[in-house]
């Protein structure tokens, strides 16, 4: 049984949570702030972490978290679950990071399918690599089965949201593919700003490793496009 812990100080919502997720099959814990988990992850670590980012009296005390959870583990799936939607903190936390940043609007099946999404990542990460799971465009290789990407063979740290945005475009390349296109490919339900600032941080983490990539082009009033150079 997976053991999943939540950190959420509004005790109404984390009961919630710990409800919907417990009826799902998993073993859940609930931490109202940031010090009381911290003590709790010394002892022994979950198998993943929902993390709000206000705790308490402590404004970024979720960032604090997962600064803390990365020291004791670099695999460890983290979540930031939040009504914190600004861009600023949706990179502020990935950078820290998170494998995924989602908001509190979203509904609980969704959030049920993201955690299912990072729990098949990690298990596909145990398993032998597999050739037919392995997409290459050009420089550019995706493994469908680990949930990896590599470019120019170095790994691109891409969370379950972009890997699968990713996926979408490089599936067929020259083909067009609007927001919504790429929203329903990525299983995820925002507005046309979220998806180009997933793009951008796509485009960034690649250009990180090449900074002459531009592989990714914009169609203005379209969408976006993988390009083969």
């Amino acid at each position: 049984m997976k053991k999943i812990a939540i950190i959420e100080d509004e005790t109404a919502i984390r009961e919630n949570y710990i409800e919907m997720l417990s009826a799902q099959g998993y073993q859940v814990s609930g931490f109202a702030d940031r010090a009381s988990a911290e003590i709790a992850f010394k002892d022994a670590l979950p198998d993943l972490a929902i993390v709000d980012i206000g705790l308490g009296h402590e404004i970024d005390g979720g960032f604090l978290l997962c600064q803390t959870l990365r020291t004791l583990s670099k695999t460890l799936p983290i979540i930031f679950l939040t009504a914190r939607d600004s861009e600023i903190d949706t990179v502020c936390g990935l950078r820290m990071g998170a494998d995924d940043y989602l908001t509190k609007d979203i509904s609980l099946a969704h959030l049920a399918a993201r955690i299912g999404a990072l729990f098949r990542r990690m298990e596909a990460l145990e398993q032998p690599a597999d050739a037919n799971a392995l997409i290459t465009r050009g420089q550019l290789v995706l493994d469908t089965q680990r949930m990896q990407v590599f470019w120019q063979q170095q790994l691109v740290d891409l969370t379950v949201t972009e890997f699968w945005m990713l996926h979408s475009l490089a599936q067929r390349p020259g083909h067009v593919k609007s927001r919504n296109d790429l929203m329903s490919d990525a299983k995820i339900y925002v507005d046309d700003s979220t998806i180009t600032s997933h793009v951008k941080r796509i485009r960034k983490k690649f250009m990180a490793l090449d900074r002459h990539f531009d592989c990714i082009d914009t169609v203005y009033g379209m969408g976006y496009r993988w390009e083969q150079r």
